[in-house]
């Protein structure tokens, strides 16, 4: 992996949160099965369909509008240098060389919470947080 940069969003979401009473369900996505369970997000990224962990959606997303939220931390991402997959809170990603790695903890030695974005949809809905930004 490359050094590992700041970055924000710069795309709002539609999402809603599977807030009944289920035990959640399984699907298949970035080449494994990713669990989602009851208080997880469903996500609309501009066609792009997935969960997101209840914790840390409420931890990184602000709601905008009725429906529509916006990332309002930082994540810390290292382009990847070879192929490979990364372990998520819903199951497992697959990524390319040249893919994204991404982190929402600027220190995540431990890897506890990584995820994989195509370099084209990174680059398209990332920018680098330059130091005057801050």
């Amino acid at each position: 992996m490359s050094k590992r940069r700041k970055y924000r969003k710069v795309q709002t979401i539609t999402a809603v949160q599977l807030d009944l009473a289920t035990r959640g369900f399984a699907y298949d996505k970035w080449g494994h099965e990713q669990v989602c369970k009851r208080g997880d997000w469903v996500v609309d990224n501009s066609g792009d369909i997935y969960t997101v962990d209840s914790d840390i959606f409420a931890a990184t997303y602000q709601l905008v509008s009725p429906g529509r939220y916006e990332k309002t931390t930082p994540v810390w991402a290292e382009v990847a240098r070879k192929a490979g997959k990364v372990k998520t809170k819903e199951g497992f990603t697959d990524f390319e060389s040249d893919d994204y790695v991404l982190s929402n903890n600027e220190d995540d030695d431990d890897h506890s919470d990584e995820y994989a974005v195509e370099k084209a949809e990174f680059e398209k809905t990332y920018e680098l947080v330059q130091e005057n930004d801050e």
